[in-house]
């Protein structure tokens, strides 16, 4: 998806919550080498990195603030961040902590630099250590960005080649890419989930889904 994004002139800006170390084969220097390849394979505008203890992520008010800042100072239109239900605690306060910080980010009175601002929606994508019964709100087509997906995930190499443990990962995730394609009827595609309704603004897009 954010392959497809950059593709088509969309400005994207990651924030990474840690630095993901330590880990079996990585170390901080190597992680921050795979994600600048990975940054310049996707196109991102910029990336940040709130410099989180990984393993230890939790949605308190200090993190709150940190990531509304940022959230201020990019203005974004949308937020995207992990699914509420997941086998890993980081990801579970990842996800509190972002709704959190949304709420924050449009407060008028409050220390925190920069003007208020509200993200329009929050969309959920999916990086799972369990396997739940899910039911998107959307499935987006991500065909024609497969390849760039990929070899994106594939800069992480301490984690999905070096690593043997991990070494199924990268056909798990096309498999899965696969069958989500399949839902929608084309070859590759990434789920979303939101907590509220999904408008559609338009005629074209209505018949276009």
């Amino acid at each position: 998806t954010i392959a497809a994004l950059t593709a088509a002139g969309k400005v994207v800006v990651v924030v990474d919550l840690t630095d993901g170390e330590p880990t079996p084969q990585g170390s901080k220097e190597i992680r921050k080498q795979e994600t600048e390849q990975a940054n310049e394979i996707l196109q991102i505008s910029e990336r940040y990195n709130l410099d989180l203890k990984n393993r230890e992520v939790f949605d308190t008010v200090e993190n709150r603030k940190k990531l509304a800042a940022i959230i201020r100072e990019v203005r974004p239109k949308l937020l995207c961040i992990p699914y509420w239900e997941d086998g890993h605690p980081d990801h579970i306060q990842s996800c509190a902590l972002g709704e959190a910080a949304r709420f924050y980010a449009k407060l008028v009175k409050s220390d925190l630099p920069h003007a208020p601002h509200y993200p329009r929606k929050i969309l959920h994508y999916f990086c799972t250590h369990i396997r739940p019964k899910i039911q998107p709100s959307f499935v987006f087509d991500i065909t024609a960005q497969i390849d760039r997906k990929m070899r994106a995930i594939e800069a992480y190499r301490s984690q999905f080649i070096i690593n043997q443990a991990n070494s199924k990962v990268l056909e798990w995730v096309r498999t899965e890419s696969a069958h989500w394609g399949f839902q929608i009827g084309v070859e590759f595609g990434e789920p979303f989930i939101g907590r509220e309704h999904i408008r559609i603004p338009s005629p074209d897009a209505f018949l276009n889904v």
